[in-house]
């Protein structure tokens, strides 16, 4: 019974996400869905700029703390092992659900691209930075990172062992091709609004930050995975660090 328990709370987890994940789309690319990040009643330049900061800075508290393994270790104590990455998941969309509800719109334009063809390639470059999103998930292992493999296993009657690491595809080029599929993402819009840019600029800000915190703790979990770090570049493509002589980054 806790085995199913475990796993309808998994799979119910799941599917909150995969809701967050596909408003998200629509959210910051102002598409279909029934409130964007431009769309909505307009309120004063100080409540707008307060609430959304508080929003942002709600999820990426969340999202720092509960990704220590510190704090795993500690959590785990409390709740059952095979349920903690779908915890995670869960209160991390369900957070972002109330970033999209709540989201104060500031409209002043930073820039407007009127031209057709300027239009079509920002909102091409715009789907491939969530294609590279979704897409890199599934080159390491999608139902481990959101938590399903762990509440599924247990039915299976099966220990959960951790995924093997992985260097396949992107990951052969970036470290993180993920965040910078997010980057992407958020950055190319044929109308950039000042709330907009607040998004973006902040949840870029945040990723940079966040993943000196994700490496310090691969690099702590994973053997190989300094030598990776040296060996492809954390975020674009093409760009690599050596220590010369005198210990200074060099870049190729």
């Amino acid at each position: 019974m806790k085995k199913m328990s475990a796993f309808i709370y998994g799979v119910i987890s799941y599917a909150v996400f995969f809701i967050s994940f596909l408003y998200a789309i629509g959210f910051t690319g102002n598409l279909i869905v029934p409130k964007g990040i431009d769309s909505g009643s307009e309120a004063s330049l100080a409540e707008s700029l307060t609430v959304n900061m508080v929003l942002l800075g709600l999820f990426a508290i969340q999202h720092t703390i509960m990704a220590r393994p510190a704090f795993k270790k500690w959590w785990t104590k409390i709740i059952p092992k095979e349920i903690e990455r779908s915890t995670f998941v869960l209160l991390a969309s369900l957070l972002l659900l109330l970033l999209y509800w709540q989201w104060r719109p500031m409209t002043g334009v930073i820039w407007s691209v009127e031209s057709t063809a300027g239009t079509f390639i920002l909102m091409t470059v715009f789907w491939v930075g969530w294609l590279i999103v979704l897409s890199s998930t599934f080159m390491i292992n999608h139902f481990d990172l959101f938590g399903l493999r762990q509440v599924m296993l247990p039915l299976m009657n099966k220990e959960y062992a951790h995924v093997g690491f992985k260097t396949t595809m992107l990951y052969k080029f970036v470290r993180h091709p993920i965040m910078l599929g997010f980057m992407i993402a958020f950055w190319a819009t044929p109308h950039m609004t000042v709330g907009h840019l607040l998004f973006a600029g902040v949840t870029t800000i945040y990723i940079l930050m966040g993943l000196q915190f994700e490496e310090h703790d691969l690099k702590h979990a994973i053997p190989e995975y300094e030598e990776y770090s040296h060996e492809v570049p954390m975020l674009v493509p093409g760009t690599k660090f050596h220590h010369d002589h005198k210990g200074h980054h060099v870049t190729h």
